[in-house]
């Protein structure tokens, strides 16, 4: 292991969501299962930007007009912009400017300073999202996400609704705390979350630091069972893996949801307000593929946290974790229909 990563490690050491939710939903999207859209292990965006916004350097792509209304596409771990390969043409199809950003520790992301935390905790990814859209003078956008990506729109969602004109996520309701994380699971839903406890120990972290591209493969491959990806598609994604800074931030999220690691004190009030929940009021449609493998809770269970315009939504045939990238068409309807609620 690195000298840096060791470095980072002891800067980090001191973090999940209680598996907060990921959805399922009442009307019926349907989905062809484990299929490819054609040529989308080879596709990529054209080009990527990078703007400075708060403490980092973000890279992100763009694509359809500039005067358009503004939607940003937020990925989870361990993916990354490419979830949104099929997505994000369909939606700049329509008219809407599109922004997909490598979320910190992906990609072309980078933290300005050296010896600025790798932190990883649920609030500072809603923090980069206000930041990004400053840099980019957007005053609203629909947030869509999934995993981290989709906790990190909850949370602009519910913290800055002035910002966010909708929100549409896959899997629920997102927002946890570090109380909540502590609260035992039924067994299946520990099992499923296997990783979040061998990335606890420092066996865990050396582990994922060395076999980073096959752990994050089966995580691939346990949360979207039905997903017949290939190994191009996989690795288009896995080279967003090597930013310098993923292995610190992704042990620290998870260490950071368990309390093991400590967060940044200038987020301690928003993170204390995410504790208790807040509900979300803007328009809401949230997703679910009927073959998530990694941990959600049911719709119902969430459903009362959307107080706005709200509709749920599964997403069928062998659709898992990955949605965007598994069923780009019910995503992208998603987006397009959720300013109409």
């Amino acid at each position: 292991m690195s000298h840096s990563f060791n470095t980072q490690r002891r800067r980090l050491l001191g973090g999940t969501s209680a598996l907060a939710g990921l959805a399922f939903l009442s009307a019926s999207a349907p989905a062809l299962a484990g299929t490819l859209p054609p040529n989308a292990s080879s596709a990529s965006f054209e080009a990527i930007r990078q703007i400075e916004a708060g403490g980092l350097s973000i890279g992100y792509a763009e694509l359809g007009p500039a005067t358009g209304p503004a939607v940003i596409l937020l990925h989870g771990w361990p993916h990354d912009i490419h979830s949104f390969i099929d997505v994000a043409p369909m939606l700049a199809s329509e008219g809407w400017r599109v922004i997909v950003p490598y979320l910190r520790g992906y990609g072309s992301t980078r933290l300005l300073s050296a010896d600025a935390p790798r932190n990883g905790q649920q609030s500072v990814f809603a923090a980069d999202i206000i930041a990004l859209m400053d840099a980019l003078k957007i005053d609203n956008a629909v947030l869509a996400g999934f995993d981290w990506g989709g906790r990190a729109a909850n949370i602009v969602a519910a913290e800055w609704p002035e910002r966010c004109r909708a929100l549409v996520c896959a899997s629920g309701y997102l927002i946890g705390s570090q109380a909540a994380y502590r609260k035992p699971l039924p067994p299946q839903a520990e099992l499923q979350a296997w990783f979040l406890y061998y990335l606890a120990t420092e066996r865990g972290a050396e582990g994922y630091a060395k076999y980073r591209d096959d752990f994050n493969r089966l995580v691939w491959q346990n949360a979207s069972p039905q997903f017949k990806f290939d190994d191009a598609t996989y690795q288009r994604t896995a080279k967003s893996f090597d930013n310098p800074d993923h292995v610190a931030i992704v042990i620290h999220n998870y260490r950071w949801r368990l309390g093991l690691a400590q967060g940044e004190a200038r987020y301690d009030d928003l993170e204390r307000r995410l504790a208790l929940a807040p509900t979300i009021g803007v328009p809401t449609i949230t997703l679910e593929g009927d073959a998530n493998g990694a941990p959600h809770s049911p719709p119902a269970a969430y459903a009362g946290k959307f107080t706005g315009k709200y509709r749920h939504r599964n997403v069928s045939g062998g659709i898992g974790h990955n949605l965007p990238q598994e069923a780009p068409r019910a995503f992208a309807d998603a987006v397009l229909q959720v300013v109409t609620l």
